[in-house]
């Protein structure tokens, strides 16, 4: 009776071992579209002035080096990565320190200064939306060659495909430059962004997606800069821009509705960082911030315009006590912050 039932425990105890392993497995790789809120250098290797590969950017990562994320340490995927429990940092595409050896787990296409719309990319001469999913379908012959055809389309298959833009498409483009705002008033540029989304959402499940996460747009108006120059409203949160990413987020979660519906096998989900975020904003004191209004860095005209000058002085001492790093870009602490509730709610369902 004695042998059975430890005969019965083993076997229960491989069974649970096998359960926990393939459930940590469930995602093989992270799949990266995107800004530079997910850039991990890829702007490093193309001729724009989007970059952060200069201190002090980059000063709390591994090494305390720059590599083109626009943080002091790590990003959002980086965090999303861990979770996974793959490597703890997803790597760019473009960047030759790493092969497709590295990418296999994980890789991103992001690059900073772009959005949904061809026009944000033109600003400052960044990669648009549609060559990261050029890169994307180069990769994925790279993949098939190192993987093998199988292998590589159940890797693609079981991803998770990340996508964080849209907020340069509204500060970069919409309300600094004239021409989408003669061809659009707000509303139909928010609904011009998100047929956008859907064909590209489209297009990355012709190519084999399947679990896809959608990110929604940040408090925009409570960024460093735009409550800089918000002097009538005395240096608050600009609550315009905060509405129209309230609306845009409303516009997201009804086209996750209809992806699901209209796409077989399909799972899509909105990771909106909206309200953590602005949890942080309203109630710093309680996540450990002392200041949510500048940035750790100091500020800048635009958001790859030298947020933080070379070599600041004047950067603060401890990056942990600051909501943003530089006026548009939160500190590696508030995006593990965020990361952290995303993957407890919305990201949960692909764990």
């Amino acid at each position: 009776m004695a042998n059975t039932s430890a005969t019965l425990w083993v076997i229960l105890t491989q069974f649970l071992l096998l359960v926990f392993v393939e459930g940590k497995n469930k995602v093989p790789a992270i799949i990266v579209f995107g800004d530079s809120s997910v850039d991990a250098g890829n702007n490093n290797q193309i001729p724009t002035i989007a970059r952060s590969n200069f201190e002090p950017y980059g000063r709390d990562f591994d090494g305390g080096r720059p590599t083109g994320r626009f943080s002091n340490g790590r990003i959002p995927t980086d965090f999303i990565s861990e979770a996974f429990g793959l490597r703890t940092i997803v790597p760019a595409y473009l960047d030759p320190a790493y092969s497709i050896k590295d990418f296999a787990i994980g890789v991103t296409f992001a690059s900073a200064g772009t959005g949904y719309d061809n026009a944000t990319s033109d600003v400052l001469s960044v990669i648009p939306l549609w060559k990261e999913l050029e890169y994307y379908k180069d990769y994925q012959k790279k993949l098939k060659a190192y993987l093998g055809e199988d292998k590589a389309k159940q890797t693609l298959a079981q991803a998770l495909y990340v996508m964080s833009l849209g907020t340069n498409d509204f500060l970069e483009n919409y309300y600094t430059l004239r021409a989408r705002r003669s061809q659009y008033n707000i509303d139909q540029y928010q609904v011009f962004l998100i047929g956008i989304a859907k064909k590209f959402v489209e297009n990355l499940y012709g190519l084999g997606a399947r679990k896809i996460s959608l990110g929604g747009l940040p408090p925009m108006g409570c960024l460093p800069l735009e409550r800089t120059t918000n002097f009538m409203g005395e240096n608050e949160c600009m609550q315009s821009y905060n509405i129209v990413a309230m609306a845009f987020n409303a516009r997201l979660t009804s086209l996750v509705g209809e992806l699901n519906k209209e796409m077989p096998g399909i799972r899509v989900v909105l990771s909106n960082p909206y309200p953590i975020l602005m949890q942080i904003v309203q109630k710093p004191s309680s996540y450990g911030f002392d200041d949510t209004s500048i940035a750790c860095c100091g500020t800048g005209m635009f958001e790859m315009g030298y947020a933080c000058a070379r070599n600041n002085p004047f950067t603060c001492a401890d990056a942990n006590k600051f909501v943003f790093w530089d006026s548009f870009h939160p500190t590696e602490k508030t995006s593990r912050l965020i990361v952290d509730q995303l993957v407890k709610t919305t990201l949960a369902v692909f764990l």
